[in-house]
């Protein structure tokens, strides 16, 4: 058995016998079970108001069959779901790479460093529509701030950022990731904190340096924190409206239309709520497999490091 192995083994405590099971319940009566009701009526009080009616009725809103044939007849749904899954796959995946690899330079003990990280979260603290109309204004063309900067460095004309499909939406993911990526980057920051400082001594022990260090002791340990991450940021995303309506607003011509501003313009600009809804809760079919993962993921009970 190698060193790191030894040490992995020599951590993990001993499931005990029981291990997995839940305790028994001990019945409430008279005033424990009162104040039971008191304390849990409040929350469930907002919780039904908040969350179940809500959802129930849009539910019940977008539950005709003829709204989702409507949806599929109009070439803007199509585009609009096209774009959700580039913002969602693309948006999510390289915020999440680029935050496991930023969280891996920002450990290094350098105060240069540390003072760098400091800044690095700013973006994160900065409110999400203030910092959508400054790049708003900065992308669009001819007066914005970009464009302004490649015709004095460069000598020639910047691009239409607002004028092609491809570039207004890789400008919305461009934001995103801007805008999430140090809240993930400091969550791995700290999943590395807690991986203990003997397991890659001996892993340095094995000859494990490097990229092999990473790829065999950092990353193992982490999956599972960056898979619950991953999965969450997913749901999070899926409902996005903030960037996409405020950066590119949908333009050209509606092209970088994501479900969320569809929906909105559905119900506001073409006074059809239920489409809207309809066009939001079409969602589901891919929210729900992402929402049973992630809860069964929650609910693993494996001893980990």
């Amino acid at each position: 058995m190698s060193s790191t192995q030894s040490v992995l083994a020599g951590r993990l405590p001993a499931a005990p016998k029981n291990f997995g099971r839940r305790p028994a319940r001990r019945p409430l009566y008279g005033s424990d079970f009162g104040w039971a009701i008191a304390f849990v009526a409040p929350y469930a009080a907002v919780f039904f108001g908040f969350v179940v009616y809500p959802f129930g009725r849009a539910l019940w809103m977008g539950g005709s069959p003829s709204l989702y044939a409507q949806l599929i007849s109009d070439p803007l749904y199509a585009t609009a779901v096209v774009n959700t899954l580039l913002f969602v796959g693309l948006g999510v995946n390289l915020t999440m790479f680029l935050a496991l690899l930023l969280s891996g330079f920002f450990l290094r003990p350098r105060a240069w460093i540390r003072a760098l990280l400091a800044v690095f979260v700013v973006p994160w603290l900065i409110a999400a529509a203030q910092a959508c109309i400054s790049f708003h204004w900065m992308l669009i063309s001819p007066q914005g701030m970009l464009d302004g900067l490649i015709s004095a460095l460069f000598g020639f004309d910047g691009p239409v950022w607002f004028g092609n499909r491809w570039l207004a939406l890789g400008s919305d993911i461009a934001v995103y990731i801007w805008k999430w990526l140090p809240l993930w980057t400091v969550i791995l920051i700290a999943g590395r904190l807690t991986i203990p400082r003997d397991v890659y001594d001996a892993a340095a022990v094995d000859g494990a340096t490097g990229y092999r260090r990473f790829a065999h002791v950092t990353f193992p340990l982490l999956a599972n924190l960056y898979l619950v991450c991953t999965l969450l940021f997913a749901l999070w995303t899926l409902g996005e409206f903030t960037i996409p309506y405020l950066v590119s607003n949908g333009a050209p011509g509606g092209a970088t239309e994501v479900l969320a501003t569809l929906g909105f313009h559905y119900a506001f600009d073409l006074s059809e709520p239920a489409l809207g809804t309809a066009a939001v809760m079409s969602a589901l079919p891919v929210l729900i497999p992402i929402v049973i993962v992630l809860m069964k993921r929650l609910e693993m009970r494996e001893v980990q490091l």
